[in-house]
């Protein structure tokens, strides 16, 4: 019994050092279990489609109706939509310095369908304005995608600012910062190209290219057939 004791407490020693060593390698590691909270990434909500579709008198088409464009006796129009709060923290050098950080981005996202078609219309038309709702719900399918690409730029972006009202000139360039997204998105998402394709292949529903091989046609070779010309 007595050989044992010294071997009963080395087990001990053991036992608390492994104790030890977890502890240690527990407490090392937390500020990497906490680097995401310190990393945040944009947060991007996308709503529904939301589609509508009218019917309307040619000779007294509703006020709420935008015009229609030369060719067109029907249209499909598509309103991408992108909001976004751009939220950051305001660090004072002196009464009338600051630097700005953004700290979080959110981005909404939708995509309002109306078609609009004369009474009596043919279903080649309709067909034809279907068409160009498939395009615009194409592009929105990775519109969040786009968009969380754009706002990823700005996540910890600092940005300067001087005046007497520095609150007031930190919340101006946080809004700008949000205007410019926006911007970006839109000219990153652009699904007018290809809509434009679209009609040149069907000549605006008065030809007889079948409408699913026109849009298919248009997604895959916008970036070749719309491509501006070389410089000879």
């Amino acid at each position: 019994m007595e050989a044992m004791l010294p071997l009963r407490r080395i087990l001990v020693l053991c036992l608390l050092l492994g104790l030890l060593i977890l502890g240690w390698l527990s407490w090392r590691n937390a500020p990497s279990r906490r680097q995401p909270k310190e990393t945040a990434e944009p947060v991007i909500s996308k709503q529904p489609v939301n589609f509508a579709s009218r019917t309307f008198d040619p000779a007294s088409p509703p006020p709420d109706m935008p015009p229609l464009t030369a060719g067109e006796n029907a249209e499909c129009v598509s309103d991408f939509i992108s909001n976004a709060n751009v939220a950051g923290q305001t660090l004072r050098r002196d009464a009338t310095h600051a630097t700005v950080t953004v700290s979080s981005i959110k981005v909404a996202l939708q995509l309002n369908i109306t078609i609009w078609v004369p009474t009596g219309v043919t279903p080649h038309v309709i067909e034809h304005e279907e068409g160009h709702r498939q395009i615009s719900e194409y592009y929105y399918l990775t519109a969040d995608k786009v968009a969380e690409r754009v706002a990823a730029t700005y996540m910890g972006k600092q940005i300067e600012v001087t005046g007497t009202d520095l609150n007031a000139e930190s919340i101006k360039a946080l809004q700008q910062m949000g205007a410019e997204i926006t911007t970006e998105y839109d000219r990153e998402l652009n699904p007018e190209p290809t809509q434009l394709l679209y009609d040149s292949i069907t000549d605006h529903s008065r030809n007889e290219v079948a409408v699913q091989d026109a849009v298919d046609h248009a997604l895959k070779n916008v970036s070749i057939e719309s491509a501006p010309p070389a410089n000879p």
